[in-house]
């Protein structure tokens, strides 16, 4: 096939599956935006209190992400070579990790709310409502834990409409359940920081029924709990091998990323509001890139299973151009959105001016996030290669990004914006090694197997 047909073939495919995604993701950051906005409404310490509590979902977002990675990496390749029981297998495994992991976190919230909030910050009245939040928050964790394997093992094997419609359904509901418990509408009490709780755990208890109904229609990609109970020692050392390096990558990431909100909450509740408000406007920011990582893994990672690792390795190329694109785009909308969220935000004065300035560092901050996420959350996970990510992010983070940042707030005391600053330059810093890594090749790889089950 002529060359600008396979680029037309792929730049078709990636439209197919980035717009849903796209729509998924825009819905994700309209519920936090949503509770952010509402919240504002009760007022400031109760957007800083469900800020820091919803640190906890972060990280646990994180550890999906990265079981889903894993099963994404292994599904993908499988579903191009057409072996759907290794899929179910590989379902299997993730769903046994994530259970376990989301069965400590729940009885964490459920038992020591109020040391998981200390971590976060020391001011009481803060500490008291994220607890509050936490306890209510508790059931949406088991329910999430099945729901993102599920849906990660679809999107594997394309079916990201799919997806779109369970998580449309589910943000909605869950928008609409926010409003209800904190104004108290239709005779209901107000609830404020609780009433968010209430209704993010309905809304995925709510989404987990949509799942279990989408399996009892699928052919072939099924949600069922007799999947754990697969066992495959080849395909439980594979999802180890690739699972692991994703898992802890994105615990090591999302965990970091906490502790920049940790040093803010340690820098008053100005610094915590307008960081919360920032990190809303970033996630719109980033929507349409991190769309196209996700949609680019899928593809790219079907045809290297499929072993067209030269239509995988153009691909790729085009993927990063898109990219960039998609980067300046974003960065354009965090400009843009600056304006509207000074005049409506009820803040205070300081947090307006502290958001003023963090707002315009991450209209270019988006453009780092958006070519490294495509890197290595889209580009080499597609291949298989989970390992430089955990290793490049670990040594960005830990033994970088953190160590400034405590440094600039508690050793030389810099000014907030300062501190925000350094800590923006993260994704910068491993510019270089990622580029020079994804131009080594290391990455294209084929990692299924023959035989699994004789």
């Amino acid at each position: 096939m002529p060359s600008s047909g396979n680029e037309n073939t792929f730049h078709r495919q990636i439209r197919k599956l980035v717009i849903p995604i796209v729509i998924q993701n825009l819905l994700s950051a309209a519920v936090g935006s949503a509770d952010i906005v509402m919240l504002n409404y009760v007022g400031q310490s109760s957007v800083s209190a469900v800020s820091l509590a919803a640190q906890y979902t972060n990280i646990l977002f994180m550890v999906y992400y990265g079981l889903g990675t894993g099963a994404t990496m292994l599904c993908a390749q499988y579903y191009g070579k057409g072996d759907l029981r290794a899929i179910a297998a590989v379902e299997g495994i993730a769903l046994r990790f994530s259970l376990l992991l989301s069965a400590v976190f729940a009885l964490c919230a459920l038992t020591i709310p109020e040391g998981m909030m200390r971590i976060f910050t020391n001011e009481a009245e803060l500490v008291t409502l994220g607890s509050a939040y936490l306890r209510y928050l508790s059931v949406c964790y088991l329910c999430w834990s099945i729901i993102e394997i599920y849906l990660s093992v679809l999107r594997s094997t394309g079916r990201v409409v799919v997806c779109t419609v369970l998580n449309c359904m589910t943000f909605l509901l869950n928008i609409f359940l926010n409003a209800v418990f904190i104004f108290g509408l239709f005779g209901a009490p107000r609830l404020g920081v609780v009433g968010v709780a209430i209704a993010t755990s309905a809304s995925r208890a709510v989404e987990l029924a949509g799942c279990l109904l989408v399996s009892a229609f699928q052919k072939d990609i099924k949600l069922k709990f007799s999947y754990l109970f697969i066992r495959n020692k080849l395909l439980f050392k594979d999802f180890l091998r690739l699972s692991l390096p994703a898992l802890g990558n994105d615990i090591s990431w999302g965990v970091a990323f906490s502790m920049y909100s940790a040093i803010f909450g340690h820098l008053g509740n100005d610094a915590v509001a307008a960081n919360s408000f920032a990190s809303v406007v970033r996630n719109f920011g980033t929507i349409l890139c991190f769309g196209l990582s996700s949609a680019g893994s899928i593809l790219l990672g079907n045809a290297i299973g499929d072993n067209r690792l030269e239509d995988a390795e153009k691909d790729a190329g085009k993927l990063m151009k898109m990219t960039v694109i998609s980067g300046a785009i974003g960065g354009l909308i965090v400009l843009a959105a600056t304006p509207f969220v000074l005049r409506y935000a009820a803040l205070s004065e300081t947090s307006l001016h502290y958001l003023k300035y963090m707002l315009l560092i991450n209209s270019y901050y988006v453009m780092g996030a958006a070519v490294n996420t495509s890197l290595i959350v889209g580009i080499f996970r597609a291949g298989g290669d989970s390992r430089f990510g955990f290793i490049c992010d670990t040594i960005d983070m830990w033994g970088y990004a953190i160590p400034l940042g405590f440094l600039a707030a508690f050793v030389f005391k810099l000014p907030v914006l300062w501190v925000y600053f350094l800590l923006c330059t993260d994704e910068f810093v491993k510019w270089p090694w990622v580029i020079r890594h994804y131009r080594s090749r290391k990455w294209l790889k084929n990692i299924t197997r023959e035989e699994l089950f004789d």
